[in-house]
């Protein structure tokens, strides 16, 4: 397990997977529930940056811009761009978006480094369930210049049905052509927790429900 215990753990820690009984936002029932707006000390956004930018590095993926979408997004892309330069000594622009509109100043939906056309650009989201949030991303950036998206870092995969029998990851995968790169799995929550607790059964019996199909 390793580093993905530690990533557990971490997230257990700032109060940001907890375990009971929550709905989600499409009207599931689940066992567990991740809110990554509990991440809320500098060490907290600083650990988490870490544990993506070394997902990031050990992807070998290429990019040229880290693109974080408003508004969890956006400490997401800072912090783990930090961290690939202090840590790895790789230096990535990244930019990220307003949801508001500016007709001021510098104007425009983006913040940071400007993509054009021809670049590659990476997203870093938290956590993906239907896949709304990354279509909207891709189209904001095409809206902006010719670019192509080619990878995805999120925080957990939970495995789930999207809007069809695959997963919203896989989905992303084989409909975008997005190389999706996940922390840790909902398999790697349960492979963590001690034999015999409660919680594997519950949460065996969501994903007999709403697991994908792979």
């Amino acid at each position: 397990m390793g580093a993905a215990q530690d990533f557990i753990t971490f997230m257990e820690g700032a109060g940001v997977l907890t375990f009971g009984d929550f709905i989600t936002k499409s009207g599931r029932k689940t066992p567990y529930f991740i809110n990554t707006g509990n991440y809320k000390t500098g060490e907290q956004i600083a650990k988490l940056g870490e544990f993506y930018a070394q997902a990031i590095a050990d992807s070998g993926e290429s990019f040229d811009i880290l693109y974080g979408p408003a508004y969890k997004g956006i400490p997401l892309a800072v912090s783990a761009a930090v961290s690939l330069y202090r840590d790895h000594g790789i230096n990535v622009p990244y930019c990220f978006n307003r949801k508001e509109k500016k007709d001021h100043g510098e104007g425009g939906e983006l913040i940071g480094t400007r993509p054009k056309d021809g670049d590659r650009i990476a997203i870093i989201e938290d956590v993906v369930t239907a896949g709304t949030a990354v279509r909207e991303s891709l189209a904001l950036l095409h809206g902006v210049a010719d670019v192509t998206v080619t990878a995805l870092f999120v925080s957990v995969d939970r495995m789930e049905k999207g809007t069809g029998e695959l997963s919203a990851l896989d989905e992303l995968r084989e409909t975008l052509g997005i190389r999706v790169y996940p922390i840790i799995t909902v398999r790697d929550i349960i492979a963590a927790m001690p034999e015999g607790d409660w919680r594997i059964s519950a949460m065996e019996g969501y994903l007999k429900q709403y697991g994908a199909v792979k």
